[in-house]
């Protein structure tokens, strides 16, 4: 695929990196949107129909069930969207004979590990939500398509439900809050998940083979904090134009239960993909800042 521009199929259109891809591969060829109505990723029967209708020269699925809690009481949907629909995208692209991108998450490990992760270290996910994306890795994986799965970690962004919007809101709206601060990560804006990503698509369709560096990368901000940290981040830029803020109060995960438990540490380490593809993304204060700089400009405007 050296020098031409592709057809992209792309799924999870309305979510956060979804969203953001649009845009974001928008140089590399025509990109075909699939929302909900196009392709129903609940009901894998028909998706391999759709493929083949759409004949794209590339699949990027960044579609997935998201509600860690919930999924604990609706597995068999979860189930359906993080692993058999992207086994069922990945069997297509392998009969296409195309290549295939697919997003994971930190959520495949228990977090006990005391440094950042792995592609390497063994998954253990500690509910239904990591165990089914766990899955869908492994569904990819076996289809036979060249692929790149794609792991992130703590995502936010400026549009749809995450934490720094809902973060934001209650800052305002709140005298106090309390905030888990012994659960580490790396927050990473999908805006730069998805510009990163298409240039480790650009880059690997223009070698000859895809097959020799399909695999699995860990694609997320670089540092640490706790989600109490970045609260007080978000705080932090918030002052200048806020006068009157919740304060914040530090409290264990124990004070504050959740139907699934998340893993202590998700810290990912990227170097794998920054050897391969010369790709790495900022410290993780550096991406927030850059993300509520651009909502400050669109204030402004």
């Amino acid at each position: 695929m050296r020098g031409v521009r592709v057809r992209i199929l792309l799924t999870g259109v309305n979510g956060q990196v979804g969203w953001e891809l649009q845009r974001a591969l928008a140089p590399l060829g025509e990109v075909i949107a699939a929302d909900r109505n196009c392709l129903d990723l609940a009901g894998t029967s028909s998706i391999r129909r759709t493929v083949n209708a759409i004949a794209p020269d590339l699949i990027v699925n960044p579609a997935a069930y998201t509600a860690v809690d919930k999924a604990e009481t609706e597995p068999e949907l979860a189930h359906a969207i993080n692993a058999a629909a992207p086994g069922e995208l990945a069997q297509a692209a392998a009969a296409c004979g195309i290549p295939l991108v697919h997003f994971s998450t930190d959520y495949v490990f228990d977090g006990r590990k005391s440094t950042p992760y792995t592609e390497a270290d063994a998954p253990n996910p500690l509910g239904v939500y990591g165990a089914t994306k766990l899955a869908g890795e492994q569904a990819v994986a076996r289809a036979g398509a060249p692929h790149l799965i794609l792991r992130t970690s703590w995502v936010y962004g400026r549009r749809g439900h995450n934490f720094l919007l809902a973060m934001q809101r209650l800052l305002r709206e709140r005298d106090t809050l309390a905030v888990v601060d012994d659960q580490f990560g790396a927050p990473t804006w999908s805006r730069l998940v998805a510009e990163a990503t298409a240039l480790v698509v650009a880059r690997w369709l223009d070698r000859p083979d895809q097959t020799a560096t399909s695999g699995l990368y860990h694609l997320s901000c670089g540092g640490r904090t706790s989600w109490h940290g970045f609260s007080a981040a978000i705080r932090a830029h918030l002052a200048g134009a806020d006068t009157k803020l919740a304060s914040l109060t530090a409290i264990p995960t124990s004070g504050y239960p959740t139907p699934a438990a998340r893993p202590t540490n998700s810290q990912l380490a990227c170097d794998k993909l920054a050897a391969t593809f010369g790709v790495r993304l900022p410290d993780w204060e550096t991406a927030l800042a850059l993300c509520l700089e651009q909502n400050l400009r669109q204030a402004i405007k």
